[in-house]
């Protein structure tokens, strides 16, 4: 079992950034970042495997950016550039995966979510 605990949320202007943190109760290969915005599905965001190979959906390329810190086994997502369209919870999740793809049904634990709002 993995326990995963998020931080970070909140609002900003777009334009803005903001980063969020995952804290993982134990190492597992890998992890994850999805959003649900209210009436669409959830969607992928950003992997990082246990090498450090990321992957991102097409609409936060350069603009967010996913990343670990192994000893404390804690993930990260800078967010940059924000848009109000990036409105929406975000989760951390996590697999033993190691194809570590942006499909939610591949991952086994997520956490509680965390909200981001971004105004115009």
């Amino acid at each position: 079992q993995v326990h995963l605990v998020e931080s970070g949320g909140g609002s900003a202007q777009a334009g803005g950034s903001l980063r969020l943190s995952c804290a993982a109760s134990r190492y597992i290969d890998c992890k994850g970042w999805f959003r649900q915005a209210p009436g669409k599905e959830r969607e992928g965001v950003a992997t990082i495997n246990a090498i450090g190979g990321m992957r991102y959906t097409d609409s936060v390329k350069g603009r967010f950016t996913i990343s670990q810190d192994i000893a404390k086994n804690t993930v990260y997502l800078q967010m940059n550039s924000l848009k109000p369209e990036d409105t929406a919870i975000y989760y951390c999740a996590a697999t033993t995966s190691y194809a570590c793809v942006l499909g939610s049904s591949d991952y086994d634990y997520w956490g509680q979510g965390t909200q981001v709002t971004v105004s115009s």
